[in-house]
C-alpha cells in the first residue's frame, strides 16, 4: 500500500535532517556547517515525500485507514509539518532532532506492516472533523512535551553552571518556558475541540471499545487545564510545568496509542 522507494528517501532526508541539526547544536553555534533554511528545506522535502506517500494510504476507497502504525506515521508527518512551520517564526527547530528520527521510524513500520484497519466512511465530514483535531492536538502537544524534555536539560545545566557546549545555542530559558506554554495553550485548545466533537458526532463515547480512550483523553485534558491554571494563578515555571507536561501527554498517549494497541495488536479487532 505504502511505496517502498519513496518511503525509503524519505527516511533518508528525515535522518539527514536530524543529524545536521544534531551536529549543529553540539558545536554550540546555530550557523555552524549547514545553513538553518538549508536543513528546513530537507527536512520540508521529507514530509512533503511522507504526506504524499500516505494520502492514498489512508483515504482509501473503503475509508480512513487508521491502523496503530499509520495513525503513527500521520501523527508523526503532521508534528513535523507543524515544527517546520513554527520554525520560520520561533526557534523551535531544534525539536527535529528527535521528531525526523521518530517520522522516519513511523514510515518504517508502516512499510514492514502495511495492514489496514478502516475506521470510518472519509465522507462523512463529522468524524473527519474530529479526527482532524485530535490529530493537530496530539501533534501540537507532542512538541510540547518535546520542549518540556529539552527544557529540563537546559535547565539542568544551567543550575548544574555548565552553561557551554550546545546550551549555548538555545534561545533563554525564559523564551523556552513561554514557546513551552504557547505549544501547550493551542494544544488544549485544540484537545478540547476533539473532546466536544467527540461527544457532539460520536454514537457513545463512553462505548465499551471507547470509554478507557474518553476517560484517559478527559484526564489529560484536566492535567493541561490544571498546569495553564497554575501558570496563570501561581506563575508555575520550571520542573512543575516540566513534569505537569510530561504526566498530561503520557495520559493523552495512553489515550488513543495505548488503546489502539491493545485493541489492535493485541486483541486483533
Amino acid at each position: 500500500m505504502t511505496p517502498t522507494l519513496p518511503g525509503l528517501l524519505a527516511i533518508v532526508l528525515y535522518l539527514l535532517a536530524s543529524t545536521l541539526l544534531t551536529v549543529r547544536l553540539m558545536r554550540g553555534a546555530p550557523d555552524v556547517g549547514c545553513q538553518r533554511s538549508q536543513v528546513l528545506l530537507i527536512g520540508l522535502g521529507a514530509t512533503v515525500i511522507h504526506a504524499l506517500m500516505l494520502y492514498p494510504a489512508i483515504l482509501t476507497d473503503a475509508g480512513l485507514n487508521l491502523g496503530i502504525f499509520y495513525a503513527a506515521s500521520l501523527v508523526a508527518m503532521t508534528t513535523s509539518l507543524l515544527l517546520l512551520l513554527a520554525s520560520f517564526i520561533e526557534p523551535v527547530d531544534n525539536l527535529g532532532i528527535p521528531v525526523f528520527p521518530t517520522a522516519a521510524l513511523c514510515i518504517g513500520l508502516t512499510l514492514v506492516y502495511p495492514e489496514p484497519h478502516i475506521v470510518s466512511d472519509a465522507s462523512a465530514w463529522q468524524l473527519n472533523s474530529h479526527i482532524l483535531a485530535s490529530l493537530l492536538a496530539y501533534s501540537i502537544l507532542g512538541l510540547a512535551v518535546l520542549q518540556a524534555l529539552l527544557l529540563a536539560i537546559q535547565d539542568q545545566h544551567l543550575r548544574n553552571r555548565h552553561p557551554g557546549g550546545f546550551i549555548r545555542a538555545l534561545p533563554p530559558l525564559q523564551t523556552m518556558e513561554s514557546l513551552l506554554f504557547q505549544m501547550i495553550a493551542t494544544g488544549f485548545v485544540l484537545l478540547s475541540l476533539a473532546l466536544v466533537t467527540g461527544a457532539l458526532f460520536l454514537e457513545d463515547i463512553f462505548a465499551q471499545h471507547l470509554v478507557h480512550k474518553t476517560i484517559l483523553s478527559i484526564v489529560a485534558w484536566v492535567v493541561f487545564a490544571i498546569l495553564l491554571w497554575g501558570r496563570w494563578r501561581f506563575g508555575w515555571r520550571g520542573r512543575t510545568a516540566i513534569r505537569w507536561t510530561i504526566g498530561g501527554f503520557v495520559f493523552l498517549m495512553l489515550a488513543y496509542f495505548g488503546s489502539k494497541f491493545v485493541l489492535e495488536l493485541v486483541i486483533g479487532r
